[in-house]
């Protein structure tokens, strides 16, 4: 039962579909920030452009090569100070601390995750034109239903009262059923 109930929760969650719709109006957002770039980088194409044809080759060569001297000075001093009985004990704290790191980012991830649903779940609402159901619940506080019975709190006296309804609904319809018939039997 519990396989079951766990598979009805999953396919009845509407969360990852808020993800989803949420995913899509973030995605809708930045898309409408995509001509105002556009239009910035247009602007500014022609000074980076002329930029770039005045830029002397030797000198970027003689970066890149510094850059590669500084890098490979900076391997050969990492692995010269690598103590082998170290290394060990090194390898451990670092496999502690990714396991410390990768929890820490998964929670960040769920949190994450419940944030953009929870805009998607308001978005979908904006998009249906819905009220909030906070505005709904405190009206239901604030407003009872005004046909609501006391409660005597005995469960055959409120079951009672709940089948008296249905019996008048159906005593008021049976008349509009044989009119009905009667009509489509002359009309015919």
């Amino acid at each position: 039962m519990a396989i079951a109930d766990d598979l009805k929760k999953t396919l009845t969650d509407p969360t990852p579909l808020y993800f989803a719709a949420g995913t899509a109006d973030l995605a809708v957002q930045q898309a409408k920030k995509v001509p105002g770039l556009i239009e910035q980088l247009r602007a500014e194409a022609p000074a980076r452009i002329d930029a770039v044809r005045n830029t002397d080759p030797k000198a970027v060569q003689d970066k890149a090569k510094e850059a590669q001297e500084a890098v490979t000075a900076k391997v050969a001093e990492v692995l010269g100070a690598i103590d082998p009985k170290k290394l060990g004990e090194t390898a451990q704290d670092l496999a502690l601390r990714g396991v410390g790191v990768a929890a820490e980012y998964a929670v960040k991830a769920k949190e994450a995750y419940d944030k953009v649903a929870e805009h998607g779940e308001q978005a979908v609402r904006a998009w249906r034109g819905e009220v909030s159901e906070e505005i709904v619940d405190i009206a239901v506080a604030v407003e009872p239903e005004p046909a609501a019975a006391p409660s005597t709190g005995e469960p055959a006296a409120e079951a009672a009262a709940e089948e008296k309804p249905p019996a008048k609904k159906a005593a008021t319809r049976k008349p509009v059923a044989k009119k009905t018939v009667a009509a489509t039997a002359d009309e015919s």
